[in-house]
């Protein structure tokens, strides 16, 4: 029986598993993989008290830190698949599946497993998955060096793509679905005045197309003309944000409509006592490495608090 099992392997899963071994909790982190999304990010220039760093850098960082804390047992290369309730709180534990069929038992949990990213749904996108069709603009740019690409997406995800892309691609179209780009006004700036991008508002995808061996073109549907239309492209960027991963916690806490776990902000606490979220899986605003850090923090100190409370805590030399 565990005090306290962390699922999840990125900063927000990392800074509560420090925590967690400081505070002498009884855990065991179950991880895929260390990270988070930001693995994929070729130069990270906002995780404070370092200038810039590349995503891996910064997923052994955040490995080799959790390691170096005595008391808590990492498992990785395991995803959870489901969690049961045992009894009622204070008293009552859960009991935590993987998908590999490992089982385990906390008094409490914290679910810091992130987010996936999100698919347009359309014909020909799973079709060219990999064959044009890419979610990972720092990791593909490389590949659309003197071509065209479309970019779907006007939050800050698009237009980092558009960033990554600006050196390799001869033209990139933007393809945003509403009147107005979404992102960091400085981004925003460097990508529309670059003049290899065109930006195409009120543009709904509505297809990829290509030929039997890759893409060759996008078809979008103009939103105020119901016109449809066709670019010849080479590459789409799916870039339109993230899903959290909260499979495992449905019915068991509260939810909110994208399936984002429902905290108190003042303790990141969900609905179902003894569940704390903190980092993209919870319905926080701002989908930042340092806030999901901070939030987990903030998990750790009343899930402490709440052991000691129910007389569930006892402290590990």
């Amino acid at each position: 029986m565990y005090e306290l099992v962390i699922i999840g392997g990125g900063p927000a899963a990392v800074a509560a598993g420090v925590y967690a071994a400081r505070k002498q909790i009884k855990t065991l982190l179950i991880t895929e993989t260390f990270g988070g999304q930001s693995i994929v990010s070729n130069d990270i220039q906002n995780w404070i008290g370092t200038k810039n760093i590349s995503g891996l850098e910064l997923a052994q960082n955040l490995e080799a830190h959790l390691r170096a804390q005595e008391g808590i047992e990492v498992m990785d290369g395991e995803l959870v698949s489901k969690i049961e309730k045992v009894g009622e709180a204070p008293k009552g534990h859960f009991k935590i599946e993987t998908k590999s069929g490992k089982s385990f038992e906390a008094k409490t949990i914290l679910a810091t497993s992130g987010s996936r990213r999100r698919r347009l749904s359309i014909p020909g996108e799973d079709k060219y998955d990999g064959k044009g069709v890419v979610f990972c603009s720092t990791c593909d740019a490389p590949l659309f060096k003197n071509k065209t690409v479309a970019i779907v997406g006007g939050g800050n995800a698009g237009l980092e793509a558009a960033v990554d892309s600006i050196p390799y691609a001869s033209k990139i179209y933007m393809i945003i679905r509403s009147e107005i780009l979404k992102g960091d006004a400085v981004t925003q700036e460097k990508v529309k005045n670059h003049p290899k991008v065109t930006m195409l508002y009120n543009a709904i995808s509505s297809e990829v197309v290509g030929n039997d061996k890759f893409v060759t073109g996008l078809k979008y549907k103009d939103a105020k003309t119901a016109e449809e239309k066709q670019l010849t492209v080479d590459g789409v960027f799916v870039e339109i944000g993230s899903l959290p991963n909260s499979d495992f916690i449905k019915g068991i806490a509260e939810l909110n409509a994208i399936g984002e776990v429902i905290v108190d902000h003042k303790t990141q606490a969900s609905s179902q006592p003894g569940i704390w979220a903190a980092g993209d899986v919870s319905d926080v605003i701002y989908k930042q490495n340092n806030v999901s850090a901070g939030d987990a923090v903030k998990a750790i100190l009343n899930i402490y608090e709440y052991l000691h409370k129910s007389n569930n805590f006892q402290a590990h030399e």
